[in-house]
């Protein structure tokens, strides 16, 4: 986040250098309100391109083995833009690699799901999934009771995710 605070105020100096240099080529003809704007404009753009770049730049990072299996595109209206390309701000990934099988059923998995969303920390949770039912469920609260299955459908992204190989 500091790092991106960081590029925000050097745009704004190459797009206020970018407005002087420009002035100086026309023989100082440009209004004096030319350079803030372009300034402001390079801040802006800055944000924008970081605000949409986000998405992929943590999916790259992603190390091998982890799918996303859901992704949450938003639209504000202090951003207009976003109604003509919505932005990705939170996504689901799940650790296929590290998942679990079952020793006592087969098709039941026990998978970690890791939230992603912009300027929030990464939040896990282990999740039960019941490929051949197609049903999912969040392990007991640690009181070592019996989860609770809710049945989620094979179009499911997270029963997806973590049954793409069995076929399920």
């Amino acid at each position: 986040m500091f790092l991106e605070l960081i590029a925000v105020f050097v745009a704004g100096f190459a797009g206020a250098g970018a407005v002087l240099l420009l002035n100086k080529l026309t023989g100082g003809r440009l209004p004096r309100w030319m350079m803030p704007v372009g300034a402001g404009l390079a801040m802006l753009a800055t944000t924008i391109s970081s605000e949409y770049s986000w998405y992929e730049r943590t999916r790259a990072a992603l190390p091998e083995g982890m799918t996303v299996a859901s992704v949450h595109e938003a639209r504000a209206f202090y951003r207009p833009w976003t109604y003509a390309l919505p932005m990705v701000d939170r996504f689901i990934a799940v650790d296929r690699a590290n998942r679990r099988a079952n020793s006592d059923t087969e098709g039941l998995y026990l998978a970690d799901l890791y939230f992603f969303a912009r300027w929030q920390p990464v939040q896990s949770v282990e999740m039960m999934v019941d490929c051949a039912g197609h049903r999912r469920a969040d392990p007991a609260g640690g009181d070592g009771g019996a989860p609770v299955w809710r049945a989620a459908g094979a179009d499911d992204p997270i029963v997806a995710a973590v049954c793409a190989e069995d076929g399920a």
